[in-house]
């Protein structure tokens, strides 16, 4: 009975150790997948804010170009009205030239002022060249200003969108990690359920097979009493028979002097 009701044990310690090892690995399947989010999304993270830092960086650069080109635009623009308000000048100045030369008394007075007209017209060549070479320019600088700003759009944009990303790492990182200090515990009390078990199994199997050796030795020696042959009773010899079936002699009586 004993040795029947210690086998039960075992078989319900071996199950309960078996229930242990399970329980701590699905804590352990837990808390690795837990860790594996919550550095996933701390890596996340971290990268988040680096591509952050440099879309700032090339914001800021994009920003310095577009101050620049913004600079270049505006003295055009003021070379260009500078320009604008000679050639008027220069443009009445040839009228008032032209008119001189009808004007003109003689030959000579006549020559100066076909002179200045030739001038005047050779400066207002100029002034209006450098007036469309400028506006060409300008053009270019307002299509690269354009082309910066559209640059930096996109660049403010994908910030943006960085940072409506961040929270939800954030939160995947603090839910993961007090998740993981749950299973942590979990598998801690799983591990220590585990450890009792096995000791307590191995005590069961300890006795056991202490019991099962008792029995094998107490089986043996049974088997070796029933085994042993019978002493039979020594017989008794003749002489000693003889000696106790004889009658006793009695001692001869003395005779009186």
């Amino acid at each position: 009975m004993i040795l029947v009701s210690l086998e039960k044990l075992v078989v319900n310690l071996r199950k309960k150790k078996q229930e242990a090892s399970r329980l701590r690995l699905k804590s352990e399947r837990q808390l690795k997948e837990l860790r594996s989010i919550e550095r996933r999304s701390s890596s996340g993270l971290a990268s988040l804010d680096r591509k952050i830092e440099s879309e700032r960086e090339d914001s800021t650069d994009v920003s310095n170009i577009l101050t620049q080109k913004n600079a270049q635009i505006e003295s055009i623009e003021r070379l260009v009205s500078a320009a604008e308000e000679r050639l008027d000048q220069e443009k009445e100045a040839l009228i008032e030239a032209g008119q001189q030369i009808d004007f003109a008394e003689n030959d000579f007075e006549k020559q100066i002022a076909e002179n200045r007209v030739k001038s005047i017209k050779n400066h207002i060549e100029e002034l209006e060249f450098e007036i469309k070479s400028r506006k060409k320019t300008a053009k270019k600088i307002a299509d690269q200003i354009e082309e910066s700003t559209k640059v930096k759009s996109k660049i403010t944009s994908k910030i943006k969108k960085q940072f409506q990303t961040k929270p939800s790492l954030r939160e995947a990182i603090s839910s993961s990690h007090k998740q993981a200090e749950k299973f942590s515990k979990e598998l801690e009390k799983n591990t220590k359920r585990e450890e009792t078990a096995q000791k307590s199994l191995d005590k069961a199997l300890v006795k056991l097979q202490e019991l099962r050796l008792k029995q094998k030795k107490s089986a043996k020696t049974r088997s070796a009493k029933k085994s042993a042959p019978k002493r039979k009773a020594p017989r008794k010899t003749a002489k000693k028979v003889a000696k106790k079936s004889s009658p006793k002699r009695k001692a001869p009586k003395k005779r009186k002097s």
